[in-house]
């Protein structure tokens, strides 16, 4: 059984090696940052299934950690607070989070609200697949199957078809696609994105001034015109 990845963000080195030993003990997988630059970075990396995250953080308010991975996510976040005010709290998840803990915190009340969420992800319905005609986008593996032929993918080729194919005919921008895919440090490149654009293109056959699904919006973003069935 593949273990749940968490991502703890916390510029205390003492809080990260506690809650490291204690996610280790109950078989989680934990990486950790002390910056938001490098909790992003991470985040992109390695598409955890939960995010611990501090609002006090050395480069960036927490609550501004927190709207950027809303954007372009869904993944539950749990804030650790030492604001206990209940505006504070309310705010929070206004901001979207989905559970927050008040420093100082216990190791038990923390696992319990850990496994909490994760079960409530755990049984959310499950797209597998994506449906548009002769195309069919598997949502869990690298793989395509177009007019009944399957068509591997690279990694970062199917991040980028999911996330444009999940919401046809919605415009995703170049600044979400790069944060998402190569990390915020990348947001800038958007060179990126054309080269593995002309390679995904070629793979499902589509003609860049005809598109069938994929569309370039200049100086933009992207967007999948294919209707799901």
């Amino acid at each position: 059984m593949n273990k749940k990845t968490i991502l703890l963000i916390d510029d205390e080195e003492k809080i990260r090696q506690f809650v490291r030993i204690s996610m280790q003990a109950e078989g989680f997988h934990c990486v950790e940052a002390a910056r938001a630059d490098e909790g992003l970075v991470l985040f992109a990396e390695e598409n955890p299934h939960l995010i611990i995250l501090d609002l006090g953080l050395p480069d960036m308010d927490g609550y501004e950690v927190l709207r950027k991975i809303r954007t372009f996510s869904h993944v539950p976040i749990l804030v650790l607070t030492a604001r206990h005010e209940e505006s504070e709290k309310v705010k929070l998840l206004e901001s979207g989070a989905n559970d927050y803990i008040s420093k100082p915190f216990g190791i038990k009340e923390l696992m319990v609200r850990i496994k909490v969420l994760l079960r409530d992800i755990q049984y959310a319905p499950v797209m597998p697949e994506l449906r548009f005609g002769e195309l069919v986008v598997q949502t869990a593996q690298p793989v395509i199957t177009l007019k009944g032929e399957d068509v591997n993918l690279t990694k970062k080729e199917h991040q980028f078809l999911v996330k444009l194919a999940s919401k046809p005919g919605v415009l995703i921008t170049q600044q979400q696609l790069l944060t998402e895919i190569w990390g915020p440090s990348h947001v800038d490149d958007s060179h990126y994105l054309r080269v593995l654009t002309t390679q995904l293109r070629k793979k499902l056959q589509d003609d860049p001034e005809h598109p069938n699904y994929i569309k370039t919006e200049p100086g933009l973003g992207y967007t999948f015109l294919a209707q799901s069935e």
